[in-house]
């Protein structure tokens, strides 16, 4: 009996020592031959969805084994069902990653419906694009600086509830002090400029310094506008001498208000994974996304579709979501009140 026992326990230890290296799969294992899956929480012509799918393209050459990356767009819920979908059903195992608009942020912390989500809990790989941007008044108002707009009222142009062009201006008035009145109900923001340029209003907030640039480069060559002040983590290299606003904030706790709104900029274009994947596959997740952010053919296509490839690293991004997640409740309540002019315009 013992003699049997013995060899039972040497058949047990064989097999569990052949088994030992087919488990520890390495990561080019796992990813060599296989077929990787982009979530995409817009339809495939808009600005994020063609970013996504550049992103894939390149991207999987950079992955050990060279897997492929095919794009699943799943726009919905204001981005909440891609979301949603990355959190409670994706695979965790390195084979799913998704880009994301960044209003999953803040509709957690200051909405809730719908989610199922925890920003906390994803996994940042990086961002492919972010930028600030610009308040500016037209030259023929004499506004100056954001100062002129705490002396007296100043007429500023908006789409409507929810858009940039009105969540700006409503944050200022109660976090800074200015005293813009807010004239919604433009349909689109080519409204807002014409407007501008017939006097009806004085300021646009709410535009890109990569839009400005491309759509209305000769306003800033011909000084038809002059900026006021830059939405952002910081200053604009290209315009280093416009202050942002948490350089106005008249309190830390004000800062920390304006920094909330702000990380729908801060953090562009995020490119996240789904929590728990394991630790050796995200590191290749995001190393690849490193490497593709500085190859050349993936900065030509970028550059084609109009992006400005900007990159962010994962603990940049990390960072940036993790602190604006630590926001304590009184600053939340607080921030739903600054944000509750622009929610009655309509």
């Amino acid at each position: 009996m013992k003699s049997k026992g013995r060899r039972a326990l040497l058949v047990v230890c064989a097999a569990a020592w052949h088994a030992g290296p087919a488990s520890a799969e390495t990561v080019e294992q796992f990813y060599r031959g296989r077929t990787l899956t982009m979530v995409i929480s817009v339809v495939g012509g808009e600005g994020f969805g063609i970013n996504g799918r550049i992103v894939a393209t390149h991207m999987s050459r950079h992955l050990p084994g060279n897997p492929v990356i095919i794009p699943k767009y799943m726009p919905g819920a204001g981005h909440v069902l891609a979301a949603n979908y990355l959190a409670t059903e994706a695979p965790r195992d390195g084979s799913t990653l998704a880009t994301i608009a960044p209003n999953i942020i803040l509709h957690q912390l200051l909405d809730g419906r719908g989610v199922r989500y925890d920003i906390a809990k994803f996994n940042w790989l990086g961002a492919s694009e972010y930028g600030n941007q610009a308040v500016y008044a037209w030259h023929a108002t004499g506004l100056r600086r954001l100062e002129d707009v705490m002396t007296r009222e100043v007429l500023a142009g908006g789409t409507g509830a929810g858009s940039f062009t009105v969540l700006y201006p409503a944050l200022m008035n109660s976090l800074i002090g200015t005293r813009f009145r807010i004239v919604a109900g433009y349909k689109t923001t080519r409204e807002i400029d014409l407007a501008l340029q017939r006097g009806e209003v004085e300021v646009r907030a709410g535009q890109s310094f990569t839009s400005l640039k491309t759509y209305n480069a000769e306003w800033l060559r011909d000084r038809k506008i002059t900026i006021l002040a830059q939405v952002g983590r910081q200053r604009d290299p290209d315009f280093a001498d416009v202050p942002v606003l948490t350089e106005y904030a008249r309190s830390e706790a004000a800062r920390r208000i304006l920094e909330l709104f702000e990380v729908q900029l801060t953090v562009g274009r995020p490119f996240l994974a789904p929590p728990d994947v394991p630790p050796d596959r995200l590191d290749a997740l995001r190393l690849a996304f490193e490497r593709t952010m500085q190859d050349e053919a993936f900065l030509a296509d970028a550059a084609k579709a109009g992006m400005d490839a900007t990159a962010l690293s994962a603990a940049t991004v990390t960072e940036i979501v993790q602190r604006v997640a630590a926001t304590p409740p009184d600053l939340i309540a607080a921030a739903k009140r600054a944000k509750g002019e622009a929610d009655t315009l309509r």
